[in-house]
């Protein structure tokens, strides 16, 4: 088993992706957990305040008591899947290689701990970001305003990697590297959540990827 230390921090702003309504998210997010006691878990993590309009049907992060945001562990193996998934499509890319690459993700590849803590800049806190959607239906044009609380660039957070196949070391580096372009969270396709890293070798400190995270 092979673990590396990751140093993240955003570059762009990074959106929340959990539904403001505890209900939806009992009903069709944490109803899909195995673990019947992880699912009430996500929901108690999400704390709002009914009274605050700003948070009505907007997409937010979980929060631990103090109110602290953080991001679940398998929202970082999900960004690891876009990730791999886009870059297999990428000519000389190492993922191109990597056959059942989710099948692969899910059995060999575990960020911790589960609650990774988000760290904002001193003097910032969260705010709101409002976009519009636009889809075409059969009924016309439809748009829609979207609303999702934001944290600032500069935002940081730190993490372990654990794999159980030596040889995925390469790939998620190559994925950690995607963030550059890439990021987590919603509206990522604009470039929301995109960031840079410092990965080291948790054994011997030896640093394996050195994007810009530390400057």
């Amino acid at each position: 088993m092979k673990a590396l230390n990751v140093q993240i921090r955003f570059t762009e702003p990074l959106l929340g992706t959990s539904s403001s309504d505890p209900e939806i998210h009992r009903n069709f997010v944490a109803s899909k957990a195995a673990d019947p006691d992880r699912a009430a878990e996500e929901v108690d993590a999400i704390a709002v305040d009914p009274d605050d309009p700003a948070q009505r049907g907007t997409t937010v992060f979980p929060k631990g008591e103090d109110g602290s945001p953080f991001l679940w562990d398998y929202q970082v193996k999900g960004f690891f899947k876009d990730a791999c998934g886009m870059l297999r499509r990428a000519t000389g890319s190492k993922s191109a290689g990597l056959k059942a690459y989710k099948k692969e993700i899910d059995g060999l590849v575990f960020p911790t701990p589960r609650r990774i803590a988000l760290h904002l800049p001193e003097g910032t806190g969260i705010t709101y970001c409002e976009r519009p959607l636009r889809a075409s239906t059969a009924q016309g044009e439809r748009v829609a305003l979207a609303s999702s609380e934001q944290l600032p660039a500069g935002t940081w957070c730190e993490l372990t990697v654990q794999t159980l196949n030596d040889k995925l070391v390469p790939l998620i580096l190559e994925w950690l590297t995607y963030g550059l372009v890439r990021g987590i969270g919603q509206w990522r396709n604009s470039g929301m959540g995109r960031f840079v890293c410092v990965v080291t070798d948790a054994q011997t400190g030896e640093v394996l990827l050195d994007n810009g995270a530390g400057a």
